[in-house]
């Protein structure tokens, strides 16, 4: 019997195929930088643990310096072209780690200043990326695009990190960048073919400073806004500080090479199908809210089961099935999370929205790489696993005592009716 979509699969509009695709070969690209920038720190550098969480902490700088700004400038710009444009430098900034290895200038340095440049570029297009989103499908649709959007990433995070370790044993980290680099710019001509009509908002004697408080005032006024960030802010804390030492962990503590780490990570992909599969339909009969929580619940029980293995043969397990159950339990946060801020929020100001929730979200991330790094330095990594696993508890126990989030059972509307609603959908692909 021949395989074929359903009749209303999002995957059957042109628009949504090709950037759903351009997500599948960048993230299969990703899953070789994920790998290899943080190995090429740890194994050929001798990164301490404090330089790992510098490492981690200088992406982040980007979004907290530039990401309120760049958030009312995408309002006045179309995105596509942004999204295309930071796929592009990106590849071009990764091409520079092996170059400077090649000339024998690779430092740490070197890697800070790539992982400014890289983060700069995300604050930017990552945003962009996440409005073109709601540009391709109509907000109705959102939880079940960003689904399919995890099951693209979850596709690489299976094949691909097992790919990335062994391309990173036959010719080292640094070298294996280029395979992300030429994906990347694969995604980038994939996504030149999606044609957009968008409805610039700039407006003659608007004033920039002024969109901005415009912007920051409707988050920081919308209770379901300020509570999501606040809740993803303890999060990305965890996140960030988990994930300073867990390359660490699976080097120097378990003693895995680069090609036994890689396929550890390839539990990150099968936990993403699993959660990809059942994310929309978990979300549908128990509501957004309460698959949000069962995220944060899931990720922080892999950062404890980590931080409370052994060495040898069933460390390596537990390294794995954490890698598992944090993929699973991120596509159950995201997937609602990021449909949640869009569905309030009316058309002018996605750009703002996001770029606000992102520099909100990310406000602790940079500390948090800070605490994990000096906790792996001065008490040992699988300290920085308790922290991270521990107060990802205490996160789930008051986002179930939240009202607002506990009975969250469906997307709500944005709480003005705005003329531009829908023709987000008005997409054509390019003759």
């Amino acid at each position: 019997m021949r395989w074929s979509l359903p009749p209303n699969d999002l995957l059957r509009e042109p628009a949504y195929r090709r950037l759903w695709t351009s997500i599948l070969i960048s993230s299969f690209g990703g899953q070789v930088s994920m790998l290899a920038l943080p190995l090429t720190a740890a194994v050929l550098l001798h990164a301490t643990p404090t330089q790992m969480g510098l490492l981690t902490a200088v992406g982040i700088v980007p979004f907290l310096l530039f990401s309120l700004p760049s958030g009312v400038w995408l309002d006045r710009v179309r995105k596509l072209p942004v999204y295309v444009v930071g796929e592009t430098v990106v590849a071009f900034a990764l091409v520079t780690v092996p170059l400077a290895w090649w000339m024998d200038w690779l430092n740490m340095a070197w890697l800070y200043v790539v992982g400014f440049i890289v983060g700069l570029v995300h604050t930017v297009s990552g945003s962009a990326a996440q409005i073109v989103l709601t540009q391709v499908v109509t907000r109705d649709r959102l939880v079940e695009a960003h689904a399919k959007n995890a099951l693209a990433v979850s596709g690489a995070e299976v094949a691909g990190p097992g790919f990335a370790g062994l391309l990173i044993k036959l010719v080292g980290a640094p070298l294996a960048l280029l395979v992300d680099a030429v994906l990347l710019l694969i995604s980038a001509l994939i996504l030149r073919g999606i044609r957009i009509h968008e409805r610039l908002n700039a407006r003659a004697g608007t004033h920039f400073w002024q969109e901005l408080k415009v912007g920051l005032r409707f988050v920081v006024t919308h209770r379901l806004l300020v509570t999501l960030a606040l809740l993803m802010a303890v999060w990305q804390m965890c996140h960030h500080a988990a994930m300073v030492v867990q390359i660490l962990v699976a080097t120097r503590t378990l003693g895995l090479s680069e090609q036994q780490v890689g396929l550890c990570y390839m539990g990150m992909g099968l936990g993403t199908i699993v959660a990809s599969m059942l994310g929309h339909r978990i979300s549908h009969r128990f509501g957004p809210g309460p698959c949000l929580v069962l995220g944060f619940a899931v990720v922080g029980s892999g950062w404890l089961l980590l931080a409370a293995a052994p060495a040898g043969p069933w460390g390596v397990a537990a390294f794995a099935l954490m890698l598992m159950l944090f993929s699973t339990g991120a596509v159950f946060i995201f997937i609602n999370f990021l449909a949640l801020r869009q569905a309030v929020t009316p058309q002018p100001l996605l750009g703002r929205m996001t770029s606000a929730m992102r520099w909100l979200t990310l406000l602790a991330a940079g500390p948090g790489a800070l605490v994990g790094g000096w906790l792996g330095e001065n008490v040992g990594l699988r300290a920085t696993l308790w922290f991270a696993g521990g107060t990802s508890v205490l996160l789930v126990a008051v986002a179930w005592s939240l009202p607002s989030i506990r009975r969250l059972a469906e997307l709500p509307r944005p709480d003005e009716d705005d003329e531009q609603l829908g023709a987000e959908a008005d997409v054509r692909p390019r003759t």
